[in-house]
């Protein structure tokens, strides 16, 4: 037991009582509050007015679990920890399987390789995204969940009825998110796999309005004459290359969503100002990616009013 400054209320107006030394940051979280009678006593920082000296049992903080990023059923660790593994594990009774993963997101489809350290043997789990739910294979297809606030800020720019391409889709988090206020969607990826899970993902979440496609981004020019209210660029390494595409599938008043990871504010404003010249361009920092480097977000406005495409 540790001795420790406390108020004092009854039972019924205690939870009440605990929400607001919360609120105030007062709340002694190292020590458990404890009945007395009709009475509680709660345990708090520092010696306000109305306080006590009163007795209470000490909250044991649980270890510090290793470092490690949660996805869905799946952690991923940053060390080669198999210890470690098996203690987040059973620290965390939704979690089936831990990784580590052997390299960086590499190849022609943005995939990476993990080794499993506890757990099932797998790397494919379902997330649950704002009140979507997505099937995701980390080792088939590129995913990020750090980008789910970003995806609710693009759908609060969507306008009812536009019509947008998703250049780089993936699994489907951004036309699954968007399809709520959109027309229609394009979501064009050219790795089979990441189309494969879309088409999974567009049956459970009763999405009817996203057309999968399979290719290369390169050809939607060639492809589909007409242009697009929005479109979004999510390929952080090589999606600058693709600003031509874009421009051209892009109607005039149209808006461009161009992710990039760059080391230096305003990398690209002056490529994207040479293919899409009087344009606006409103840069944001989204997250740090390492040491030195971050994942940015340019919104770009084009100039002019023009017609939308309807399949």
């Amino acid at each position: 037991m540790k001795e420790g400054w406390a108020v004092r209320v009854q039972k019924v107006e205690g939870e009440r009582r605990r929400q607001e030394l919360i609120a105030g940051d007062t709340l002694d979280r190292t020590l458990r509050p404890r009945a007395d009678g009709s009475e509680l006593l709660i345990p708090v920082t520092g010696s306000p007015p109305g306080t006590e000296r009163a007795l209470f049992e000490e909250i044991q903080a649980p270890p510090p679990l290793p470092r490690h990023e949660q996805v869905g059923g799946i952690v991923i660790m940053q060390e080669n920890d198999v210890s470690g593994a098996e203690e987040i594990l059973k620290a965390r009774p939704s979690t089936h399987t831990v990784l580590y993963s052997d390299g960086a997101v590499e190849g022609e489809f943005r995939t990476k390789s993990f080794t499993t350290l506890a757990g099932i043997p797998t790397t494919r789990t379902t997330i649950s995204e704002y009140g979507h739910r997505l099937t995701i294979d980390l080792s088939q297809a590129y995913f990020s969940s750090r980008l789910a606030t970003e995806r609710q800020r693009i759908q609060s720019a969507v306008q009812e009825g536009e019509v947008i391409c998703d250049m780089f889709c993936g699994v489907g988090p951004f036309p699954i998110a968007l399809s709520g206020r959109a027309s229609w969607i394009l979501a064009c990826d050219k790795n089979p796999s990441a189309i494969h899970l879309l088409r999974e993902n567009l049956l459970t979440n009763h999405t009817r309005n996203v057309l999968p496609m399979l290719g290369d981004a390169r050809r939607l020019g060639e492809l589909f004459q007409g242009t697009f209210d929005r479109v979004l660029m999510n390929l952080p390494m090589i999606a600058a290359d693709f600003l031509p595409v874009a421009d051209q599938i892009t109607k005039p008043g149209g808006t461009i969503h161009l992710y990039a990871l760059q080391e230096e504010e305003g990398k690209y404003r002056e490529r994207i100002g040479s293919v899409l010249p009087g344009c606006k361009i409103t840069e944001r920092f989204l997250r740090s990616y390492s040491a030195g480097r971050w994942h940015a977000a340019y919104d770009i406005k084009k100039g002019h009013d023009g017609t939308n495409f309807v399949p």
